[in-house]
């Protein structure tokens, strides 16, 4: 099969692109809102139409600026976006009708050489019907009328889009479901999936302005993302393809997460909940701190969320060229982290400098050992040896003149580590208890910096000790 062409979605701000980019992939990866300018970074998406497969290229709007300003360095991004592809859908906003700078940017697109697909957007209903008698004026072939937030008019897009890359359309092949093969069950019985290698999901997240960006786009070694020395730049979560030392990675750059009262403009509270399920879906979560001024209350926060759901965790302290005496700050910051962050005692943290790359591959380092850590499974007799050990030296208290009992105990689940404890009464036992048994298997197996769960079950009545 010929390699899947790149389509790009472009046109002036608030012409529904990506709404329409979102139809194409068949998910709301993009965000959408009636605020001009939504989009800022390149977003790229697997695109289904049809029987048609292709790569799908979401940008932010067309606008004419300073090149040094945001929106300058927004068409920068757009006009990279251009060059990169094969084919371009240059949309425009039937309801509106042409305007000047749809004019302007149809004559720049022409020039650049690239197949052009005329869209008409929002041409439900007769209101779009001027509007599309106006695009023909543009002498970019014959418009086609689109809805895209409803659906319609995918047919006409269908074979323009064929006709246009015809010899490098693939074509989708029907789902299949796949058979799992050479099964293998672990020594406590549970089944353990095919090691199928698929790229490592990792999600960059932290306050405004601490060099998400920045570092992802050194990391790849290309402007990929928008940065600048606007707080809050990045709106929308976007995953970028990389490779580090021969193992596929997937970077996802998030939105700054300020404080929840500070988040009032319904675009950011988009943004936010963009970044939390980049973390949901991620396997590592690096969270960035300004290392001058690192731990804030809100990134506390933000590592208590990532702890909540359960991923791996690595500490990035970026700017790390702007500290003077870098051994007595690491210092500091260790005993720091360890006494604000007693709930992921051990997690790495990696100075680094997203500016001039010191320090990646060490972050990269610590992320594969988290990840290796998060999955990591212990037998059940390694860890009742360890509970008989730990109840000689330390029992439970007794709890209303009761002595707790604690029979035993097996790890249930891997991503993180959780265990199952048996025991007498688990609902009388004391939370700092449970936090001494969890920072004991953190120490004894050697499992730094990952949220580890303990669940208290009863044991219920003895069957063997029944009378006659």
């Amino acid at each position: 099969m010929a390699a899947q062409p790149t389509v790009a979605i472009v046109g002036r701000p608030n012409v529904g692109k990506s709404t329409l980019f979102n139809r194409l992939v068949g998910k709301k990866l993009a965000l959408v809102d009636d605020t001009p300018g939504v989009t800022r970074d390149r977003r790229v998406g697997d695109a289904r139409l049809g029987d048609l497969r292709f790569q799908v290229i979401d940008t932010a709007g067309l606008e004419e600026a300073n090149p040094d300003s945001l929106e300058g360095r927004m068409r920068a991004q757009t006009e990279m976006a251009i060059r990169d592809a094969d084919a371009i859908l240059f949309v425009i906003d039937a309801r509106v009708g042409l305007t000047p700078i749809d004019k302007h940017f149809s004559e720049v697109i022409r020039r650049m050489g690239r197949e052009v697909i005329l869209v008409a957007n929002k041409a439900e209903g007769r209101a779009g019907e001027p509007g599309i008698l106006e695009a023909f004026e543009l002498g970019l072939g014959q418009p086609i009328p689109l809805s895209a937030e409803h659906g319609e008019g995918m047919a006409d897009l269908y074979d323009a889009v064929r006709a246009a890359v015809e010899d490098k359309l693939g074509f989708a092949e029907p789902e299949v479901e796949e058979a799992i093969v050479n099964v293998d069950v672990d020594e406590d019985g549970n089944l353990v999936q095919p090691d199928v290698q698929r790229p490592l999901r990792v999600a960059v997240v932290g306050r405004p302005n601490a060099g998400k960006s920045t570092l992802i786009n050194r990391m790849i070694g290309e402007d990929r993302l928008l940065t600048g020395p606007e707080a809050g730049i990045t709106r929308d979560s976007i995953s970028v393809e990389w490779q580090w030392k021969g193992r596929e990675v997937k970077l996802f750059d998030t939105a700054g997460l300020r404080k929840k009262a500070r988040v009032q403009e319904k675009l950011e509270k988009l943004s936010v909940a963009d970044a939390l399920r980049a973390i949901r879906f991620a396997e590592i979560v690096v969270v960035l701190l300004d290392a001058t001024i690192p731990f804030e209350k809100q990134d506390l926060h933000i590592v208590d969320l990532i702890v909540r759901e359960g991923r791996a965790l690595v500490i990035g302290l970026n700017k790390w060229d702007l500290v003077e005496d870098r051994t007595a700050k690491f210092k500091e910051l260790r005993e720091e982290c360890e006494r604000l962050l007693p709930q992921v005692r051990g997690v790495p943290l990696v100075p680094l400098s997203g500016l001039n790359g010191q320090g990646i591959d060490r972050l990269m380092e610590a992320a594969v050992s988290a990840y290796g850590v998060w999955n990591t499974r212990i037998s059940t007799g390694r860890l009742n040896r360890w509970l008989t050990g730990l109840l000689e030296h330390h029992p439970p208290p007794a709890v209303a003149g009761r002595r707790l009992k604690i029979r035993y105990m097996t790890q249930a689940k891997t991503r993180p580590p959780m265990f199952v404890i048996f025991s007498s009464r688990p609902e009388a036992m004391p939370e700092s208890y449970i936090r001494y048994m969890a920072n004991g298997l953190r120490e004894t197996f050697d499992m730094p910096g990952i949220p580890i769960r303990l669940q208290m079950r009863s044991t219920g009545d003895n069957p063997f000790d029944k009378k006659e």
